[in-house]
């Protein structure tokens, strides 16, 4: 079953680890504070995190500890923001300047004595990874991969724009894009198979990025085939929970199943309503986003106007899953 599947553009960040992340409370408090911090609840958000640590013998990963260096400093605690900024500058190698000196949420920071001295380590944090990519083989290889991909998808859009989507300017382009795709699948399936999946602590945040994306894009056996690898990368860190549940969803669409975790959303093109596209198990999903660290569906379906609710969903699916249906079949 193929459907017409609309994607949100997500912006993705390193997650490193300080040690392993094994306690049985970990995960779930993370995801909690990750929930709380999404709708800026910052004064909850904070607490949340700091018993996620504590229950983890203070470690955490570095997205967890930037979100709760940014909660502290909306309570304006500004010596436990600076606590886990300092973590993951000093000791976590946090190298994303423009990110950390445009976040409207540490102007509280800004001011302080200590703030100078942290953005000059992310600033040689960002030179040296800068250098350690431009060494490293794959990083460079991927990174090249993830630039012509977007140089592509600009040059498409703007064919679009001034052709029509219709045009046999904008179908040549595809053609070439599709060419281009298959040559960048080869050269990730060769990268995984003689390396794993790397994760940006190896191969960059681009690089990641680039197996992500050129994966997302895959034929479905050879997605089916990698999904295992991309599994147990995500529980090592390499791969972020989001994309974990992207994968996983979109391919249980195309193969005429239902999606697990909710990522996946349709537009009714007769009423322009978004709506969540088939879902195995509507009453426990949000235990399963929760899992990966993902905000509970209420939260993700708002950005779509949609009102989530499980029982009402229920009641819909059978609808859903016909009009899809008879829209293959036409």
């Amino acid at each position: 079953m193929k459907h017409a599947l609309l994607i949100s553009a997500f912006l993705f960040s390193a997650t490193f680890v300080l040690g392993q992340s094994k306690a049985p409370q970990y995960s779930s408090l993370a995801a909690k504070a990750d929930s709380l911090y999404r709708i800026k609840d910052y004064k909850n958000a904070a607490s949340t995190y700091s018993k996620a640590f504590k229950a983890n013998k203070w470690e955490g990963t570095a997205a967890e500890r930037y979100n709760a260096a940014s909660s502290w400093a909306m309570t304006n605690t500004l010596d436990s923001a600076f606590a886990h900024l300092n973590s993951i500058v000093n000791e976590m190698g946090y190298s994303d300047y423009s990110k950390i000196a445009t976040d409207a949420n540490f102007v509280a920071l800004r001011t302080d004595k200590r703030w100078q001295p942290l953005m000059e380590t992310v600033r040689q944090n960002e030179d040296r990874a800068a250098a350690e990519r431009m060494n490293n083989p794959l990083a460079a290889q991927l990174e090249s991969i993830y630039m012509e991909n977007q140089k592509s998808q600009t040059e498409l859009s703007a064919m679009e724009k001034q052709y029509g989507w219709q045009s046999k300017e904008v179908a040549r382009h595809r053609q070439v894009t599709k060419a281009m795709d298959s040559l960048n699948l080869l050269k990730v399936t060769a990268i995984l198979d003689e390396h794993g999946w790397l994760g940006p602590d190896v191969i960059g945040t681009k690089g990641s990025s680039t197996l992500f994306l050129v994966m997302q894009n895959a034929d479905e056996t050879t997605r089916e085939r990698y999904l295992p690898m991309m599994r147990e990368a995500a529980k090592n860190g390499a791969v972020t929970g989001l994309n974990l549940a992207l994968m996983e969803d979109q391919l249980a669409l195309s193969q005429g199943k239902r999606q697990i975790y909710g990522t996946q959303i349709g537009r009714d093109p007769e009423t322009q309503a978004y709506f969540v596209l088939p879902l195995e198990d509507p009453d426990n999903v949000d235990k399963k986003r929760e899992e990966l660290g993902l905000s509970t569906m209420a939260t993700y379906t708002a950005r779509w106007q949609i009102n989530w609710d499980p029982v009402r969903y229920k009641q819909d699916l059978p609808s859903i899953e016909a009009r899809l249906r008879a829209k293959q079949d036409r």
